[in-house]
């Protein structure tokens, strides 16, 4: 594993992270508690000191999970986790809606006790906005301006050691601003949607944060399973896993669904066939090629992508000349001639 300092923060992070929600709500596929823990434990085992966690993830019970799994090894973990959402007067609903945010002093102080409790530790180590919009993030703003301010005597008190944001929930443009000032303005760490098919918030918020020495988190980094290796057109999942989005008959979904499996074969034949390395493990490493980037969080939801993903710095090394390539392809949209890239949102809300 390689460890790597958030910057703007004192913490540093397992370069691959694991994103709490896949095992901490039903998501993914993962419904056994005693399977998720097991695969909590085991990333642990294999060198991963970063969870990444929030109050909303089954209204707290993901926090839960994680004392349960790693309560033991408090004081050898990074935990992030987020707050926002008003999880206590908004009851959870079917499907992945987003509730009411509550960006009031009052109640940050209420959700971080509860997450506190939930989680079993007297800190949180990185406290992140969840899916806040500028209104929550611009200086000047005294919506904003408060937060912040509560957020430096939550950390002046030792509750919690860095904070930051979290943008989503779905990958759109807005989010470009949210994330540069973000970096910028609040020198904030940041967590967005990025991979190498899906680039448009890296292109601009990667270099704001290395302008500033800010750091950045990755998550979807593998494209919702796209940049997996295992996905076709024919790809089926249970109801409510949160994959089914890209099998939608929606035909401009579709369309986009079929140019991904077209980039990801070109993506196979140059990249990873005889180079000694999985696709899956590509994907990581073209997320973590900013010096910036502290960790990505891919969708961890079984023993086997656990243990590749975690071999990742095991695997060959991408060169300086194939990341050229790859952004060559990209420039060009692999050669393909609808341009989708953009047009749906990535299936990475959370």
């Amino acid at each position: 594993m390689e460890y790597r300092k958030l910057q703007g923060t004192d913490l540093t992070v397992s370069a691959v992270g694991f994103g709490v929600w896949t095992v901490g709500t039903t998501w993914w596929g993962v419904k056994d508690e005693e399977m998720g823990k097991g695969l909590l434990r085991r990333a642990f085992d294999l060198g991963v000191t970063f969870f990444d966690n929030a109050d909303t993830y089954a209204s707290g019970r993901a926090e839960e999970l994680q004392r349960e799994a790693l309560g033991g090894v408090r004081d050898q973990i990074v935990i992030g986790t987020k707050f926002g959402y008003d999880i206590y007067t908004h009851p959870e609903r079917p499907g992945q809606q987003e509730r009411p945010h509550d960006w009031t002093p009052a109640y940050l102080r209420k959700a971080l006790e509860g997450s506190l409790k939930r989680l079993g530790t007297d800190y949180i180590d990185y406290y992140q906005l969840h899916n806040p919009r500028m209104d929550a993030i611009a200086p000047g703003s005294a919506l904003a301006d408060d937060l912040w301010a509560e957020l430096d005597r939550a950390k002046s008190e030792g509750l919690i050691r860095a904070y930051g944001t979290a943008l989503g929930p779905a990958l759109n443009e807005r989010q470009i601003e949210e994330g540069i000032a973000s970096v910028r303005d609040r020198r904030a760490p940041t967590q967005i949607i990025y991979n190498l098919l899906e680039q448009m918030l890296g292109e601009a918020i990667l270099p704001a944060g290395e302008a500033a020495g800010v750091g950045v988190m990755a998550r979807v980094p593998h494209a919702s399973g796209l940049l997996e290796g295992y996905m076709t057109l024919d790809t089926e999942f249970e109801p409510g896993d949160h994959r089914n989005w890209r099998m939608t008959t929606n035909a401009r979904r579709k369309a986009w669904m079929e140019d991904g499996l077209k980039k990801v074969e070109q993506l196979q034949a140059q990249f990873v066939e005889g180079r000694g390395r999985t696709v899956g493990q590509l994907a990581i490493q073209f997320a973590l090629r900013s010096p910036v980037m502290a960790s990505v969080l891919p969708n961890i939801y079984s023993a086997q992508n656990l243990e590749e993903y975690a071999a990742t710095f095991d695997a060959a090394p991408l060169t300086d000349e194939e990341f050229g390539a790859i952004q060559a392809l990209y420039r060009e949209n692999f050669g393909l001639t609808h341009d989708l890239r953009g047009e749906v949102v990535a299936g990475g809300a959370k």
